[in-house]
């Protein structure tokens, strides 16, 4: 269990520093630069240690999937960035298949 906070931990690292690369301003910014490296160093320390015990395609295409969902909503709260229909619909195809992933397959291990 403590494998699938990590990956939702890296995710979320992962998701702060690209939200953070947005403001650092090619590096032109400190704290939205140091904020960047440490959010990315921490997402992939937490992702090579859900890859210990999940497999390195279930875990990277979760951290992938849910990674884009999470930006591109993100960018749609705090960007004002827009999301049409073929947007959503893709948003939903990404999160079905993590969910297919986790619910059905028996790659991953419950």
């Amino acid at each position: 269990m403590k494998e699938w906070v990590y990956l939702f931990l890296a995710i979320l690292s992962e998701t702060g520093a690209t939200l953070a690369l947005k403001e650092s301003a090619n590096f032109s910014r400190l704290w939205p630069s140091v904020v960047v490296v440490v959010g990315y160093g921490a997402a992939f320390y937490l992702l090579a240690k859900t890859m210990e015990t999940i497999p390195v395609g279930i875990s990277y295409a979760v951290w992938a999937g849910l990674g884009v969902v999470l930006i591109a909503l993100a960018g749609w709260v705090f960007f004002d960035q827009k999301l049409d229909v073929p947007a959503l619909i893709g948003i939903g195809l990404i999160l079905a298949g993590v969910l297919v992933l986790n619910l059905f397959s028996k790659a991953v291990e419950h």
